[in-house]
């Protein structure tokens, strides 16, 4: 699809870690404007209007919301609601290749990594961040340095527990305080601090923020 034959605008608005206080307004007045809406479940149960708006489940088929995208498109705008940032590991990606970058806007938003670095009064310009959600980052990336600060995003699989090993093979050493951070923003949000070597004996937590400090 050419960027001339685009009539109206795909609008990525981030909608922070989860708790809508932490949304930001501009990206709260474009979902409520929107007459085409996609989004996780989660999402469209907090924001969709039922019977308003012409809504999309942003789940596994992700071929079926790009062309939801483009059939809205021809009607009007399309608001594509993302958690956290949509620059960091979300469905821009996607949209980027699918169609035109002219008429993609963006709305910034509070990721989880934002969330748990303020969380701790850890400042992060100097951080490595890598995701284990869904992948593996590569050994480089993990590679223990005096003073380094490693952020990860997790899922099932790389957890609170499985993670730990992986750094320690990376020369991390088992002392190295680990904070691991989960539901930032919501009622059960919890955050622990620990080390690398006592985190494995600790109840598993997965899909939250691990930051390890050097």
């Amino acid at each position: 699809m050419e960027a001339s034959a685009i009539k109206h605008r795909i609008i990525v608005a981030g909608i922070g870690p989860g708790n809508p206080d932490y949304m930001i307004p501009a990206a709260r007045e474009a979902i409520r404007g929107a007459k085409a809406l996609a989004g996780g479940h989660r999402a469209l149960e907090q924001f969709a209007e039922s019977g308003r708006q012409n809504t999309m489940v942003i789940a596994g088929d992700i071929p079926g919301v790009m062309e939801f995208v483009r059939r809205e498109l021809e009607q009007h705008d399309v608001v594509v609601m993302v958690s956290g940032d949509p620059g960091y590991y979300s469905l821009l990606d996607a949209l980027r290749r699918c169609f035109p970058h002219e008429p993609i806007q963006v709305i910034p938003g509070i990721s989880a990594m934002q969330m748990a670095f303020s969380r701790l009064a850890l400042p992060w310009h100097d951080a490595q961040l890598v995701s284990f959600h869904g992948r593996r980052p590569a050994a480089e990336q993990l590679t223990y340095q005096p003073g380094r600060t490693i952020g990860m995003l997790t899922d099932g699989k790389y957890t609170s527990r499985t993670i730990p090993p992986i750094l320690m093979e990376q020369g991390w050493p088992d002392t190295a305080k680990l904070h691991i951070c989960a539901r930032l923003t919501y009622e059960d949000e919890t955050i622990r601090t620990t080390t690398l070597r006592e985190s494995v004996s600790l109840p598993e937590t997965g899909h939250g923020i691990l930051i390890v400090e050097g």
